[in-house]
């Protein structure tokens, strides 16, 4: 069948159009739908086949009528990067060592034009990881169709490329390999990769940055360039997928299609992996469009790095640069969490031993080691990049040869740089140079100690060369997966040939066996060759044991089917939220009612109080002491407040309401309704940790103005609520970061992200075990009632969530709830003044206190009332009338009523409510939502009686 129904081409679609969220938001994230079998769409920047046309007359005769093919690509600049030789249909034995070839085919008549394919060369462990996935799940590759070329492997321009030949290579694609190609305009093409790609983005990524000032014009170019390809990608995909397909995306040419993706398939399963490093966020952070690729690649639901220190790096750069929310795990993109993970390539191990052993490498073996006999052979081989650290392995070959005078004449580098795609003149000739330099420094008319090959070998050459070496040296200065060391070490079953390998590798985390160096340090380089010239044979032979098992355990296709096994399962986690529907009052009043025995749990601030900036100011409101007052003495309801706060501030604040039972610090102390004794449940555990916590708490209040710790006695908390909004925000991220290394790794603690605040605690005491144990304290209760603002609340719904079993129950497409229009009107009558006054009052008292307590006593002047703070500002009680009733007004306009969407609401399957404040997107396991502790005051107070409906 023709794929042009499937997949249209056309380059003149509107961008704008097309861009429904902009790229400086997110998009949204609905529930994930996996089919039982799902299809796998395979998305990469080139297919994994190079295209050939054929019958060069009957297309020169139709491209000379547009300044055709042989006036416009004649010259050797336009031959196909990739190829040496003029373009033929070329015989396995004959192919690049990168890939087993297909066997070659050729689809439609001369008018149609012919087409051949074959093999890219390189990307072998990628290619070889995907095609291990297609034997479990039907998969379909979609990329761009890459520079086509004619037999001579000149360059065919896209303006010449006729309907014809382009719908021939379509069908064939799809009929024999499943493959969806793109056609790209020669420009866009060129904008696209050369331009931002290995312009902008690949320098950063491997730690580069740019030296050369400009105007910008060209930069918006290529970044025009870049959002246009990957939309491209975008609609092919969309064109393709089916519902329960599994994306997955590949490297850093498609940064947005994740996000370009999911403002079209919400639901859908989105893998991304980067095959490059990822730089730390202060070198990122140098990227102007830095906020547009991190919220593009958080479109995903997984993202895959080669190295932890990648990952971690990623992470960081989403919670300094972004202000995302994190955990080691993951990111919370604002109402969905995208998994981060580590998954380090490995190489088609089955297929490098079948090649390796295959006829024509013997005897080049044979032929090698007779050209170098009594030689001890260095081997390296690597593309012609400034990363690759090629001079500094030959200044460091240079200094061993200086050092170590005994071993000139006996040891020589093989040096292989195969082409990049993109030329560099500068770099070529430099290692020219200090090839020549090192020879004539060092070699006579009978040695010659480096021998530099610049082009492209064959596969059997290849693996002659790796067979035969004393020495793997490879010397990266960044990289993100060196698959030439795995390859090595399976060459090397019966020389065992030591392995030295950069640090900056991205294999250096996963091969202990190799002798680490740093690149840049030519001294201690020289100092490991020589070392690993004296290795035992029993230190030679263990090494190589402990490498080739990695390498045998961790191929390709356990790295591509750990990817996709991880991403089924991640999506599939009930800990992925969904937008929460607003609380349904008629459902809860009548659930309320209808019940005789009742358990209702919340917490304090941003719950049954509004956050403060001062903690000491978030006194209980008089309307909400009397809803829960109500609500106590009813011998129907056991009521609990579970908080972070201290047994003594909730005894003074809520001391006086009688039949309350209470949590203190997160779960560490609980005190029974009706008994004033309070039980310590972490008197058995060992706070030595509050030591070091201590410690970096102190260094970031010391640098943070208007931020400070508050002891409890089972954790530690700092708060930054006073500082300078966006600093403190700043610094409250330097200070999660600085915890989940310096303490997260080796103490039992965890660290919450509140509101304006960082808590350490023991990780074993949490809210959620104190709803457990009051569920299993009262097992026959016929209604349960949690309400909760912030994370640390989380963990009392996962705990109601898992004995509710309410899951989903109460979730429903985030399409159909974006879409509902609150009703007119407001639930929420204006506050009564008497007690907003009485509320104010005792607010400014705390104020008050508050300051007395963390500024210097200072005189106030003479002729202005009110208290003068050590910087000499006037602090006075605010008017806290006015502001409150601000808030009553702007909250009824803001809110619709309860009551009115009953009939929109999702049925409850049974009566466990989890509330939480906040907006719907929101990350939360709640199961229903209100925007403001008034809002939910309110409702006690209907559910009390004390405020009409």
């Amino acid at each position: 069948m023709s794929i042009a129904t499937l997949h249209p081409s056309s380059s003149t679609s509107s961008l704008s159009s097309l861009r429904v969220i902009p790229l400086s938001e997110l998009a949204e994230t609905s529930q994930v739908i996996l089919s039982e079998k799902p299809r796998l769409i395979n998305v990469t920047h080139q297919i994994p086949l190079a295209c050939t046309v054929v019958g060069r007359t009957s297309l020169s005769s139709s491209l000379n009528h547009t300044n055709g093919l042989a006036n416009s690509s004649g010259s050797p600049a336009n031959r196909r990067a990739s190829l040496a030789m003029p373009r033929q249909c070329m015989s396995p034995s004959s192919a690049s060592h990168s890939q087993p070839l297909p066997q070659n085919c050729t689809q439609g008549g001369a008018n149609n034009g012919d087409c051949i394919l074959e093999q890219r060369r390189g990307h072998s462990a990628l290619y070889s990881g995907i095609t291990s996935v297609s034997e479990d799940l039907e998969t379909i590759q979609i990329g761009w169709v890459g520079e086509i070329a004619d037999q001579e492997g000149y360059v065919v321009p896209f303006k010449n490329l006729s309907e014809s030949h382009k719908q021939s290579l379509k069908d064939m694609l799809w009929e024999q390999e499943k493959v969806v190609p793109i056609f790209l305009e020669d420009s866009r093409a060129a904008g696209h990769y050369e331009g931002y790609c290995k312009g902008v983005l690949w320098p950063l990524f491997h730690y580069i940055l740019w030296d050369e000032a400009t105007d910008g014009r060209e930069e918006r170019r290529n970044w025009e360039d870049y959002v246009f390809v990957n939309q491209k990608f975008a609609d092919a995909i969309v064109e393709q997928y089916q519902t329960g397909d599994i994306i997955w995306i590949h490297d850093y040419h498609l940064l947005l299609v994740p996000h370009m993706l999911r403002q079209k398939l919400p639901g859908a399963a989105i893998g991304f992996f980067v095959h490059a490093p990822f730089p730390s966020s202060e070198i990122f952070r140098c990227l102007p469009k830095r906020v547009e690729i991190l919220n593009g690649l958080l479109g995903s639901n997984q993202i895959g790095f080669q190295t932890y220190s990648y990952a971690r790096h990623f992470i960081s750069c989403c919670t300094r640069v972004s202000g995302y929310e994190s955990t080691p795990r993951g990111v919370d993109a604002k109402g969905s969490t995208v998994w981060v993970g580590t998954f380090p390539i490995g190489i088609d191990a089955e297929r490098v031993e079948r090649q390796r052993k295959a006829p024509g490498v013997l005897p080049k073996m044979d032929a090698i080691r007779k050209l170098y006999t009594g030689k001890r052979i260095i081997v390296g081989r690597d593309k012609l990049d400034p990363v690759k650290g090629v001079q500094q392995k030959l200044q460091a070959f240079e200094k061993f040869l200086t050092n170590y005078p005994e071993m000139q004449g006996e040891v020589v580098l093989i040096q292989v740089t195969s082409p990049s795609l993109v030329e560099n003149p500068k770099l070529e000739a430099k290692i020219a140079e200090m090839v020549a330099n090192i020879n004539g420094t060092f070699g006579s008319l009978n040695f010659t100690p480096v021998h530099h090959y610049h082009q492209h070998i064959d596969r059997d050459e290849y693996y002659a060369l790796l067979s035969i070496a004393d020495i793997g040296l490879i010397t990266s200065v960044r990289d993100g997966m060196n698959t030439t060391s795995l390859e090595y070490i399976m060459c090397q079953q019966e020389n065992h040939g030591p392995l030295i390998l950069s640090e900056f590798t991205g294999t250096a985390g996963s091969l202990g066996g190799a002798l680490m160096v740093n690149p840049w340090d030519y001294q201690g380089v020289a100092r490991v060759i020589y070392d690993a010239m004296h290795l035992t044979k029993e230190d030679k032979a263990e090494r190589h044991r402990q490498l080739l098992d990695h390498v045998l355990a961790h191929t390709a296709q356990f790295w591509a089917k750990n990817f996709i096994s991880e991403l089924i399962l991640n999506v599939g986690t009930w800990d992925q939220s969904a937008p929460t529907p607003y609380l349904n009052l008629a459902v809860i009043v009548e659930k309320f009612h209808n019940s005789k025995k009742r358990l209702l749990m919340f917490d304090y601030d941003g719950t049954l109080t509004p956050i403060r900036k001062t903690p000491s100011a978030a006194v209980p409101q008089e309307h909400m002491l009397m809803a829960l007052s109500a609500l106590a003495n009813d011998p129907a309801n056991i009521v609990w407040v579970i908080s972070g706060r201290d047994q003594k501030v909730l005894e003074e604040w809520l001391g006086g309401v009688e039949n309350l039972g209470f949590s203190a610090e997160h779960g560490s102390f609980m005190r029974q309704p009706g008994s004033k004794k309070w039980v310590n449940l972490t008197e058995s555990l060992d706070m030595g940790w509050k030591n070091d916590v201590i410690e970096i708490f102190t260094y970031y209040t010391e640098r943070t103005q208007g931020s400070f710790i508050e002891h409890k006695r089972s954790s530690l908390t700092w708060h930054y609520r006073m500082a300078d909004p966006d600093f403190g925000a700043f610094q409250a991220k330097e200070c999660q970061n600085h915890l989940e290394n310096a303490v997260l790794s080796k103490l039992p603690v965890e660290i919450l992200v509140g509101k304006k605040n960082l808590e350490v605690r023991p990780t074993i005491i949490n809210k959620g075990e104190i709803v457990k144990r009051l569920l299993s304290l009262h097992p026959d209760v016929e209604f349960v009632l949690c309400a909760g603002d912030d994370k640390t609340d989380e963990d009392m719904f996962r705990a109601l969530a898992s004995v509710g079993n309410q899951g989903h129950s109460n979730r429903h497409d985030s399409s159909s709830h974006s879409s509902r229009r609150q009703a007119p009107g407001a639930i929420l009558a204006p506050y009564n003044d008497d007690l907003v006054a009485e509320t104010a009052a005792k607010i400014a008292q705390a104020v008050l206190e508050h300051s007395l307590d963390y500024a210097p006593i200072v005189p106030p002047h003479s002729d202005a009332p009110g208290m003068l703070t050590s910087t000499g500002a006037t602090v006075r009680p605010r008017n806290l009338k006015h502001k409150e009733s601000g808030n009553s007004a702007s909250t009824q306009a803001s809110l619709a009523s309860l009551s009115s969407q009953a009939s929109l609401s999702p049925p409850v399957l049974n009566d466990y409510f989890s509330i939480t404040i906040g907006h719907a997107l929101k990350k939360t396991l709640a199961n229903w939502h209100v925007t403001s502790p008034e809002e939910l005051i309110r409702v006690l107070g209907i559910l009390a009686s004390t405020v009409d409906p």
